[in-house]
């Protein structure tokens, strides 16, 4: 998790993606239209990632502290990007993942909520 994190802190979410699971559960907290359980790479990918990535420049997530124990990760971390508009995106997250075989499996992903519905809720779904 600490490469993933060091190259995602530089921009590079290929690592990450890679590491998740075929039918990986990453459930976004929170009661806004982007909050729900995305089951599956392809669910997510499609629904979250490409949505929100159409609307980002730039995005990193810098871990602060991480907690290992069995199967689970925890991450403290900060995400950042700009907007297309040039507004700035900064949320602060944990998440906590399970891990298999080397794969995440199961990620939530707690974050200000209001953040998301400040800057995000106007960037187009699907």
């Amino acid at each position: 998790m600490e490469t993933l994190f060091a190259a995602l802190a530089r921009g590079d979410g290929a690592p990450f993606l890679e590491h998740l699971a075929e039918d990986v559960v990453w459930t976004l907290t929170g009661s806004t239209r982007w909050s729900r359980s995305y089951r599956g790479k392809a669910d997510l990918v499609e629904n979250l990632f490409r949505p929100l990535f159409r609307r980002l420049e730039g995005y990193t997530n810098t871990a602060h502290a991480m907690i290992a124990e069995g199967d689970r990760v925890v991450i403290e971390c900060t995400g950042r990007a700009i907007l297309r508009g040039g507004r700035p995106y900064a949320n602060a997250y944990c998440w906590v993942c399970r891990l298999s075989d080397g794969r995440i499996v199961e990620l939530t992903e707690y974050l200000d909520t209001r953040v998301v519905e400040a800057v995000l809720e106007d960037a187009p779904r699907g």
